[in-house]
């Protein structure tokens, strides 16, 4: 996830006007174990994920080619160390990560721009060295995301820049590095991303991936064989952009989707059902940067009235099945096509949400569920005509 404004390398982003089709001649899509060939490379898709009547499995391996990575399929969000969520404590903070993991929710995801984060997974990872069995260990997972200013994207600068976030994280090399570029009128990103490939060929990442990228690079990007096992987007109930045209591209490749904004800050919880914020001061605070982003979403998908309506929804299905509004948000989104992990994001010391979403491995969404909370986010408008495709909510100007 990145911050809803950017920062000063904003200026340089393009305002993008409509989405170019995915080029004529596209391969079939692969059954089974086929391949699909792309830029000369043949690419084994491959399914890792299943869901049964006893719930979700709680791992999956995100491949591509020989690349692999195996994750917990809700990850930790760290965007909530960055400011704007209250005060993070250290201290707190390392022992709200170790809790979280002891849980069984041990995939962490950063930024170098999220303030202290990967510091923060620096000084807790050492203590999962120290504290715990090496079979423990084993099952951590630190994934950042490196958002370069538009300068030019030499092999020494993109190197640099990775090694600091490994000494910030204290790791001989990174699980996986997802990597944003904001201005696509500038080819850099193609250079960035394969000096990303020589350093994981290098030893230094495990995972090459993406951040915020649309359909139509994502096949460019592919198409120069760059090896990236998936891309995290926004992606919730409101917002299902991504299954319009990446998920497909998804589907032919074997590239898994990671999605964030899946409880939109905390909007889809029982706390926003029945209020009305038109009324000022009537509501919950919009008091932190994810609620206030997520209700600029909510605005643009169908307003107030509406998100009420999927809320009750929610909250009837959720009754039914003895968990919470935001337990079906995110096993929702993680049923979708070529979403092989979601965020939930974590307020480290501060407030804990663990038993919530560990419940989401055990629950089934029926037909009957589906089927009422799809009539709902069928009603609001198509975002993708409103915003674009995924990610181009932060390239307009």
């Amino acid at each position: 996830m990145l911050s809803h404004t950017p920062s000063s390398t904003s200026s340089t982003t393009a305002l993008l006007h409509g989405f170019k089709p995915i080029r004529p001649g596209k391969p079939k899509a692969p059954t089974g174990h086929e391949s699909w060939r792309l830029g000369g490379s043949s690419v084994r898709c491959e399914g890792t994920t299943t869901t049964t009547s006893l719930g979700l499995e709680r791992r999956v391996t995100l491949r591509y080619g020989n690349d692999s990575l195996d994750i917990c399929r809700v990850l930790n969000g760290l965007w909530q160390t960055s400011g704007g969520w209250g005060r993070i404590d250290r201290d707190d903070a390392v022992e709200a990560m170790l809790r979280h993991a002891d849980a069984g929710l041990s995939t962490f995801d950063m930024a170098d721009h999220y303030g202290p984060a990967e510091d923060l997974y620096g000084i807790f990872i050492n203590r999962v060295r120290r504290e715990r069995p090496p079979e423990f260990l084993d099952k951590v997972r630190g994934l950042t995301k490196w958002v370069p200013p538009p300068v030019k994207m030499t092999r020494s600068y993109v190197e640099n820049s990775i090694n600091v976030s490994r000494k910030r994280m204290d790791v001989p090399f990174l699980d996986m590095l997802q990597f944003h570029w904001w201005d696509y009128s500038n080819p850099g990103y193609l250079d960035a991303l394969k000096h990303l490939t020589d350093l994981k060929e290098a030893g230094k990442i495990k995972t090459v991936a993406l951040t915020n990228f649309d359909t139509e690079r994502l096949q460019i990007i592919l198409e120069n064989e760059i090896p990236v096992v998936s891309n995290q987007v926004q992606h919730s109930i409101v917002d299902m952009r991504p299954q319009q045209k990446m998920a497909e591209l998804c589907r032919l490749t074997g590239v898994k989707l990671i999605t964030y904004g899946t409880v939109m800050g905390g909007l889809l919880s029982e706390k926003f059902l029945d209020t009305n914020l038109t009324i000022p001061f009537a509501g919950p605070p919009l008091n932190t940067p994810s609620l206030q982003k997520y209700k600029r979403m909510v605005d643009a998908w169908g307003g107030w009235t509406l998100f009420q309506t999927l809320l009750q929804t929610l909250k009837k299905v959720a009754t039914k099945h003895g968990v919470s509004i935001p337990t079906v948000a995110v096993k929702y989104i993680l049923d979708q096509p070529a979403v092989a992990g979601s965020m939930v994001g974590v307020r480290l010391g501060l407030a804990e949400h663990i038993q919530d979403t560990n419940n989401v491995f055990s629950l089934v969404l029926d037909e009957e569920d589906v089927g009422s909370i799809q009539e709902v986010s069928k009603k609001g408008k198509d975002l993708m005509r409103v915003i674009g495709d995924c990610g181009d909510e932060y390239r307009r100007v």
